[in-house]
């Protein structure tokens, strides 16, 4: 853990007592604060009063005492209202940070050099940081990884030269990080969401473009409009970015041709990276990922065949268009994170001859959005409680069965894949996508991929590709 002694001697009150607020706190009063520390959940603050964390209602404190008041990310800082407690804390003029601020200010009083890259934007943020994460790591590099990815910066190893820091950041951290400074940092794109808490796509766009505003190297993804426009104003203000496209030839950064990252040269075109045979890494999304990783990995220091290596290697994120095993001529792949049609799409985009597993408790557009890539599934195989609703969209237009459980439709489904390849000499895909909640079933995403996992790795003769130890009482 990193002991926050930034901080030292100073009164500090905190609210959000959740899993990374626990170790904000302890990070805290490890550095000498003298901390209060308060939750609206009873039972948040008795854990913390259990692990010797100084606590109090804060709003009995003496806010015009206080010198800096830290803030859990999941709490509203200005929409849709602020929280009560912000507003304590603006009343009485008081600084509010979060627990990246913290580690900022750490990492500049002890190891300004210590490499930094940080990833944001709306989709693939998790995946190129821990993308990162494992080039380097296959590098050699000691690396510490955390952040929004699961992680709390702060339980990361004290700030040194010789560490490297992956730290994925969510636009309510770099919200509270104004001394956010990354050697490189990466925002691969901007689309609609938390507007909830952030009341516009303006306003999203302008907390999200501080990450590489601030950063020593910026890497941005130019195929949306609005990092578009964070490119044109960096440019103005004398900024020479880096960067990156999947969907149209650039002179100014790597972009996707084929299954190539391709380098623009002055006469001709340089292959960076290759990804082809990369099944964790397929799709114009997480060809766009590779290719931000690539331009931060670079920048620290590592060349583009160590990079070609770590990538070679990379087993992908759980849950996450994740490719877990192989029959024959028939790869299974665990998207159970794709909890809507939205999230559904890239793992529909990226294979062919695909046996679709999906249901569960069913969103307000359900998978209409989903239509015109209907044409890329064999056969469907349908879940849960979505299962009559999907029945009816797919009708007439993709074969269906309805298997309600996810074993049935794993066996259901193998049978047709393994029948298909055998009979067509062509590769095939079993893909678990939900594009549902798990919430009918299971209690969450990662216990319904779990079982889809443990159901695969019961197939005779299947080849696990991750690791994985099959327990009969599970």
């Amino acid at each position: 853990m990193i002991a926050a002694t930034s901080f030292n001697g100073k009164k500090v009150a905190l609210f959000g007592l959740g899993g990374s607020g626990v170790i904000t706190a302890q990070s805290l009063q490890a550095g000498g604060a003298d901390l209060t520390a308060w939750d609206d959940n009873p039972a948040q603050v008795n854990v913390a009063k259990n692990l010797g964390i100084s606590t109090g209602d804060l709003r009995n404190v003496d806010w015009s005492s206080i010198d800096t008041f830290v803030l859990a990310p999941g709490v509203p800082l200005t929409h849709p209202k602020p929280h009560w407690s912000v507003e304590k804390a603006n009343a009485n003029n008081i600084p509010i940070i979060g627990d990246v601020e913290i580690f900022s200010l750490e990492r500049a009083n002890v190891a300004p050099d210590a490499p930094l890259i940080a990833v944001t934007g709306t989709n693939g943020k998790s995946t190129t940081t821990a993308l990162i994460a494992h080039i380097l790591e296959t590098a050699g590099r000691d690396v510490q990884m955390g952040g929004n990815i699961g992680t709390a910066i702060l339980s990361l190893d004290e700030p040194s030269g010789d560490k490297y820091y992956v730290v994925e950041c969510s636009s309510y951290q770099i919200d509270l990080a104004p001394s956010l400074h990354p050697t490189a940092g990466i925002l691969l794109n901007l689309t609609p969401d938390h507007l909830d808490r952030h009341g516009s796509m303006e306003h999203y766009a302008s907390v999200k473009s501080r990450l590489v505003e601030k950063s020593d190297t910026a890497i941005l993804g130019v195929d949306d409009v609005w990092c578009r426009d964070i490119i044109r104003k960096l440019c103005e203000a004398g900024r020479n970015p880096k960067q990156v496209s999947v969907q149209t030839e650039i002179e100014s950064g790597p972009y996707l041709e084929g299954s190539n990252l391709i380098k623009p040269s002055n006469a001709h075109k340089d292959v960076l990276i290759e990804l082809d045979g990369i099944e964790t890494l397929r799709g114009q999304h997480n060809a766009q990922n590779a290719a931000a990783a690539t331009l931060a990995c670079m920048d620290v220091g590592l060349s583009t065949e160590q990079i070609q290596s770590g990538m070679q290697s990379f087993s992908g994120l759980q849950h996450r268009m994740q490719p877990i095993a192989k029959l024959d001529n028939v790869i299974f792949i665990n998207d159970s994170k794709a909890t809507n049609a939205e999230a559904a799409a890239p793992a529909l985009q990226s294979y062919e001859n695909i046996f679709w597993i999906l249901g569960g408790l069913a969103k307000d557009e359900g998978i209409r959005p989903l239509a015109p890539l209907f044409n890329r599934v064999n056969k469907a195989f349908l879940i849960g409680e979505a299962a009559p609703e999907f029945a009816a969209e797919l009708g007439g237009r993709v074969d269906f069965e309805i298997s309600e459980l996810v074993d049935r439709a794993i066996r259901a489904a193998t049978h047709a894949a393994v029948e298909f390849s055998k009979n067509t000499g062509q590769a095939s895909a079993i893909l678990f996508s939900p594009a549902c909640a798990s919430f009918d079933q299971f209690r969450n995403f990662e216990i319904r991929g779990d079982c889809f996992v443990k159901n695969v790795a019961r197939i005779p003769g299947i080849e696990m590709l991750i690791p994985y130890q099959m327990n009969e009482d599970a």
